[in-house]
């Protein structure tokens, strides 16, 4: 079995099972867990990605009361994975889970392949 491509920058590997940076091949954490806690992540001020279009109290931009942005990155090249915007205390989402078994199984039954790092079904 080879790595699959699950986002631009996120590898799945079914042999060992593990979440890898596309572009260094660093392994950030088992498959079996939130791929982001294999990250660095930056906790960014809103204001700073959008800063203020006018003067006053409404001035378009976050309030970084109500919101933050998380930046995770590759710890090893420093790619950056993945964004998300969420409100203060909030914990980070898992945004992907994928069965693993159920994918390793129709692999071996050959319903699908992995070509070129990506996922086709046989017809």
């Amino acid at each position: 079995m080879e790595r699959i491509r699950i986002t631009e920058y996120l590898d799945l590997d079914l042999n060992d099972e593990t979440w890898y940076c596309k572009c260094c091949g660093h392994a950030l954490i088992s498959a079996h867990k939130n791929y982001k806690e294999g990250c660095l992540v930056y906790n960014r001020n809103p204001q700073e990605i959008h800063p203020p279009t006018v003067e006053g109290d409404f001035n378009m931009a976050p309030n970084p009361k109500w919101m933050r942005i998380l930046e995770f990155y590759c710890p090893s090249c420093g790619t950056q994975i993945e964004t998300e915007y969420l409100p203060p205390g909030h914990p980070i989402t898992q945004d992907i889970e994928i069965d693993i078994e159920a994918l390793k199984q129709r692999l071996s039954n050959g319903e699908i392949e992995i070509r070129d790092g990506r996922q086709v079904t046989i017809a």
